[in-house]
């Protein structure tokens, strides 16, 4: 089941971050981060494409690979993008107007969407242009902006990527005070003076030379203080929801003290109960 829960994603932003192109992790190395992910929200490495329910988080239906949300914007562009693939005449919809109107208010509301856990998970079981949406939706609105930070960051390690974007996953990728750019930004403005590592790639932050896996404990610590205490209103209400998800990052912690900075062809990580997985 699908735990912690994004900030708002409204329709406006939403354009902006699809324009982006795909960028870092490739191949291997990117299929082990989308696992990783998969394992903190559905509890196994598969892709659930088929996953639905309303975990009474705040945000309406919770769906699919990346727990796209009725009241967050992202299940409706995963819709939008299906209906480009099938002529905008499948069984979403008669369900359109609803969902673009709780799409745009941000609503957690599920009335008159009666059909729609029976239909996504119908279509997300075996419908392949559905699932290609999913996909789509999923690396252009969180895989690819996680990437272009840690671009912009000058990030070596799988690892750090890994965990960069299973928090755009986890947190969102938007502007609010909780989102992933906000959390990046917090922990480089941490470092006021240079922080040596072992790890032999060394950022530049705030001009000072800082490790890269310093830089990543940090973020993690970072991560856990807004899991606790979130700054947006709109997250406040899912606190304990959210505060039960620090699995995920004891599971980088981990790699962090195997040194599994490169992923390779798989890697030891923990489960949600804090048990050994390879994945």
């Amino acid at each position: 089941m699908f735990q912690a829960r994004r900030g708002m994603l409204f329709a406006a932003g939403v354009a902006a971050i699809l324009a982006t192109a795909n960028a870092a992790l490739c191949g291997c190395s990117k299929d082990i981060a989308l696992r990783l992910t998969n394992i903190y929200e559905n509890g196994d490495t598969d892709f659930h494409y088929d996953y639905c329910e309303n975990i009474e988080d705040g945000r309406g239906f919770t769906a699919g690979i990346a727990g796209f949300c009725t009241g967050t914007a992202d299940a409706w562009v995963v819709i939008e993008e299906y209906h480009k693939l099938t002529g905008g005449n499948d069984d979403f919809s008669p369900m359109d107007d609803v969902l673009a109107k709780y799409a745009e208010s941000g609503s957690d509301s599920v009335s008159g969407l009666e059909d729609y856990c029976s239909v996504w998970k119908k279509l997300g079981e075996s419908d392949v242009k559905f699932q290609q949406a999913q996909d789509t939706v999923r690396d252009e609105m969180y895989y690819t902006p996680s990437q272009q930070l840690a671009d912009e960051l000058g990030l070596k390690f799988d690892i750090t990527r890994g965990e960069l974007y299973d928090t755009g996953i986890q947190h969102g990728v938007g502007d609010d005070a909780d989102g992933l750019p906000a959390l990046v930004s917090d922990t480089s403005k941490s470092f006021t003076a240079d922080a040596t590592g072992d790890s032999g790639s060394t950022l530049k932050v705030n001009g000072h030379n800082v490790d890269e896996i310093v830089w990543l404990q940090k973020f993690l610590e970072v991560v856990v203080d807004d899991l606790k205490n979130p700054k947006e209103a709109d997250n406040q209400a899912g606190t304990t929801v959210w505060a039960d998800d620090d699995y995920r990052t004891k599971s980088y912690s981990y790699m962090i003290d195997a040194k599994t900075y490169m992923f390779g062809s798989s890697v030891e990580a923990l489960d949600n109960d804090g048990n050994p997985t390879t994945v």
